[in-house]
């Protein structure tokens, strides 16, 4: 479903500040995968969702979604194809539109737009049972703002919204960071819950190693902007916190370090 081919990117070229982000990393992943990513503070995770989706040119190799070359599209025809949820749940909404218009936009996601209503009654009906399925009560407040929801209602509504389409790639940016453990959980039991609901090929960048061990069926830690370990399926079910910490010290030659990484 996606494959990356030898992709580099390389920031302030030129400067004190340069920074080779991604080294030729190559990634194939088949239809159905949900791989969990994991690596230390400047591994290249985020820029390498951010070069998938298209926010930033790569500067070598290609993308290929479902056999099409993405490399030079940009970002907003890449999002007809690709669901995307952030770190940050103030982004993926529009806060001063009610969650039915956020919901509305979402379902027109790469479609022509045209002057009729956007929301029809019998959509209206369908929004209230995809949102019954968050168990946040949103069902019976489809005329609010999404500006005035908490932060997990937020998030919840914006994964939603970014599968109401089913799209051939979800990204997920560490979207249950900026949560508290209690609504971190029921996000991650929904995000569970999707994608194996529409066999969605998704990749999870996470900071807690336990999730990274426990949900999907493949694992790539990341370094210095390349891939140093990838395992799955049954293997990948085997390993250990420590057994990652041994993989990481092997393939690298340092010591796990990210400030965020929750161990246990």
């Amino acid at each position: 479903m996606l494959e990356i081919k030898n992709v580099s990117k390389t920031f302030n070229i030129g400067t004190v500040n340069e920074k080779k982000a991604l080294d030729r990393l190559s990634l194939k992943l088949e239809d159905g995968d949900f791989v969990t990513v994991i690596g230390g503070n400047g591994a290249g995770k985020s820029t390498l969702l951010n070069m998938i989706a298209g926010v930033y040119p790569i500067d070598s190799g290609h993308i290929l979604l479902d056999g099409e070359e993405l490399s030079q599209q940009p970002e907003f025809k890449r999002a007809k194809q690709i669901g995307r949820v952030f770190q940050d749940p103030l982004m993926g909404t529009a806060a001063d539109m009610m969650i039915t218009e956020n919901l509305a936009l979402a379902k027109r996601r790469g479609k022509p737009r045209t002057l009729r209503w956007g929301c029809k009654k019998e959509e209206s009906v369908d929004y209230q049972k995809e949102l019954q399925r968050l168990g946040l009560g949103l069902e019976n407040r489809m005329s609010t703002k999404v500006g005035l929801l908490s932060g997990g209602q937020r998030q919840a509504l914006t994964l939603l919204m970014a599968t109401l389409q089913r799209p051939k790639l979800l990204l997920l940016d560490e979207h249950t960071a900026a949560l508290d453990p209690l609504t971190a959980k029921k996000v991650l039991d929904l995000t569970k819950e999707i994608v194996e609901e529409q066999n969605l090929t998704t990749i999870m960048i996470t900071h807690n190693m336990k999730d990274a061990i426990q949900i999907g069926n493949r694992l790539i830690m990341m370094y210095n902007g390349k891939i140093i370990f990838d395992v799955r399926d049954e293997e990948k079910k085997k390993l250990t916190v420590e057994m990652l910490h041994q993989k990481f010290q092997e393939a690298s030659g340092a010591e796990f370090s990210d400030d965020r990484a929750v161990l246990i």
